[in-house]
């Protein structure tokens, strides 16, 4: 049975992913988490299906044996927050650049075949253009997009020195269940919902008229797992993964007040330092190269992503 390792698998995504890979019966799947933002819980009803070591990334010594012979690993763990690598950068440097080189250095050790790292459209910065192609200059703004830029080198170059074939995707706007609101560095959609379930006017940092390309977290796991299988041309490259449309903040808001049948006009708040205006995802490369096909519509994602929200309050 083959071997599959989650970095950062107790987290929003990699929870998701863990599932995706335990439906298709990808094999023996590993996750690795130390819990910083990562929860047990996001695992529990699948914990007897897989193994879990709670380590930290930046320890290469103790990530060695547990990468070591694994056919696929997907990087996912990281600090994944624009601000909070503006407000304190060292963590953030830490776990997105030493924990990353410590992941691809241990795949390289341990004769690993492909390595999917979580690269992040934070790259394009505010360029004017839409939708972002891969092709376009990297113009970071922020500590956590310059990490995540690296990332995407060293896949390329683990590559060509070393043979493995790692593919980094640029995760646009992900949502759905088990993001966490509760966190200052929240995703605006999990925000959302927990104010729309609480009946309360939510706060829109900006005007709500910068626009997203919001992915529903299942396409995003299933794009993963993709990539894992695709032949070995696309090994070395960056890819986008988002849905290849874009909607503003105010727009997702009345979608959900439509939804719920309810009127709760938004508050507004100053822009948020480190964010970008507008994003889109080029997705024709990965289409073609990678099979991409989204499945869920904004609306079904969030119709999706509330009913579980609803659920796991009552739980």
């Amino acid at each position: 049975m083959k071997k599959i390792v989650v970095t950062g698998g107790a987290g929003f995504i990699g929870s998701n992913l863990v599932r995706s890979l335990l439906e298709q019966r990808e094999g023996k799947v590993i996750v690795i988490d130390n819990l910083f933002s990562g929860k047990e819980e996001n695992l529990a009803e699948v914990r007897n299906e897989i193994g879990f070591e709670r380590m930290d990334v930046r320890d290469l010594n103790a990530i060695l044996p547990v990468i070591d012979g694994a056919d696929t690993v997907y990087h996912l763990a990281a600090i994944p927050s624009v601000p909070r690598s503006i407000e304190d950068p060292v963590p953030s440097h830490d776990t997105n650049l030493n924990g990353c080189f410590n992941v691809f250095h241990a795949a390289v050790q341990g004769k690993v075949r492909r390595l999917i790292y979580a690269a992040s459209s934070s790259a394009y910065g505010d360029t004017e253009v839409l939708p972002k192609v891969e092709t376009m200059i990297p113009r970071p703004k922020s500590p956590y997009a310059a990490q995540k830029v690296m990332g995407e080198y060293y896949a390329r170059c683990f590559y060509e020195c070393y043979g493995l074939e790692a593919v980094a995707l640029r995760f646009f706007n992900v949502y759905g269940p088990r993001q966490d609101p509760t966190s200052a560095y929240s995703g605006v959609l999990s925000l959302f919902i927990t104010a729309l379930i609480d009946g309360k006017n939510p706060t829109i940092l900006g005007d709500g008229e910068q626009s997203r390309d919001f992915t529903y977290v299942k396409d995003v796991a299933g794009l993963c797992i993709k990539a894992a299988h695709a032949g070995k041309h696309v090994a070395g490259i960056t890819y986008n993964a988002g849905n290849g449309n874009r909607h503003t903040l105010n727009k997702v808001w009345s979608l959900l007040q439509k939804i719920e049948g309810i009127e709760l006009p938004a508050k507004y708040g100053p822009p948020r330092s480190g964010d970008v205006l507008h994003s889109q995802a080029d997705t024709t490369l990965a289409i073609r190269d990678l099979g991409h096909d989204p499945k869920y519509s904004l609306e079904e994602g969030l119709r999706l992503t509330l009913e579980w929200y609803r659920q796991d309050r009552a739980a």
